[in-house]
């Protein structure tokens, strides 16, 4: 029987991994490879291969520094973030290592030793990459992979000569605390609504009050978001760029030409909005077309461009139904 590739999987606990590792069980992929769960934290605990039984792999949990244990696998996965990849992916590099690494974070995105994976999209590079040595495989912000899972199509057919974006993005791409601080907001100004909700005599700017007052409450936790973001907004996101745009804003400039490998250059401009979505981003997009083509075209071009792209009806009905966060939170549509 033929060796099974050895997969470690760092950062598996939080929102990122947690999907991932209930993908990577719904697809069967553990019964291909031998996973090896490690934790900057929870070292020594029992892995989690109980419920999950076609995951059979190290019983227990692994130290995400130690450098011996990491270096014996042929593949590692981290959702971890930036500061740790930052820390432990040139270490292991530098003694030799010459495994796959695969990143959810930012830091490796732009090395010339690493290609942004968006297979629907850019699957020719990615096999170019591979061809010639590249072993780190990144994945790019999300708003901007969900745009060219979209856009890409029509780009490639060379027909945007520009774009903007403008995105609503949810409480978990800033991370699993930023998610569970949006629901503490949420219960906290229930909370303080639920006695005017109750009374059927109450008058309706009794609730704008009390939801004025909850923003002011001194209890009100925003660390990880900076702001309240139920029944709000936060038109900033990461940190401030030279030219006045936000990083995340940067981004989809800088990505975009990566993701796509585009020379020229195509003009990127945007706007990143966080929103009170719990994991669901959304975005629309203001297109400047080289010439003028039919709207059907275009809907015919991005509708059989891939499986992953649905193009839904323009009505209310429809746009209600399946163009929500609501519609499509826990699924792969």
């Amino acid at each position: 029987m033929a060796t099974k590739t050895t997969v470690g999987l760092i950062g598996w606990r939080g929102m990122v991994g947690s999907v991932l590792v209930d993908r990577m069980t719904a697809e069967r992929d553990f019964d291909v490879c031998e996973p090896h769960f490690f934790s900057t934290s929870q070292a020594g605990a029992a892995a989690p291969i109980g419920g999950t039984p076609q995951i059979a792999g190290a019983p227990v949990v692994r130290d995400a520094f130690d450098l011996d244990s990491l270096a014996e696998l042929d593949v590692l996965i981290s959702c971890q973030g930036g500061d740790y990849t930052a820390r432990v992916h040139p270490d292991l590099r530098r003694r030799g290592w010459s495994g796959f690494w695969i990143d959810a974070a930012s830091t490796l995105r732009l090395s010339d030793d690493a290609v942004i994976v968006l297979d629907p999209v850019n699957r020719d590079i990615i096999d170019r990459a591979l061809d010639r040595g590249v072993r780190d495989l990144v994945g790019g912000n999300c708003t901007v992979s969900l745009m060219l899972m979209a856009l890409a199509p029509l780009i490639r057919r060379g027909w945007v000569e520009w774009l903007s974006s403008m995105t609503y993005q949810a409480a978990s791409g800033a991370g699993a605390a930023a998610l569970v601080e949006l629901c503490e907001q949420m219960r906290r100004l229930g909370d303080r609504l639920a006695p005017v909700l109750d009374d059927p005599g109450a008058r309706l700017l009794e609730l704008d009050r009390q939801v004025a007052a909850g923003f002011s409450d001194p209890g009100l936790p925003i660390s990880a978001l900076g702001a309240p973001l139920a029944a709000s907004l936060i038109p900033w996101i990461d940190r401030a760029m030279e030219h006045g745009d936000t990083r995340e804003e940067w981004k989809g400039m800088v990505e975009t030409q990566r993701i796509l490998d585009l020379d020229p250059a195509l003009p990127v401009d945007g706007i990143c909005v966080r929103v009170g979505a719990l994991r669901c981003h959304s975005q629309a997009v203001l297109l400047k077309l080289r010439r003028d083509l039919p709207l059907a075209d275009i809907e015919a071009e991005l509708a059989s461009a891939h499986p992953w792209l649905r193009v839904i009806e323009n009505t209310p009905e429809a746009t209600r139904a399946r163009l929500t966060p609501a519609a499509v939170s826990g699924s792969l549509e």
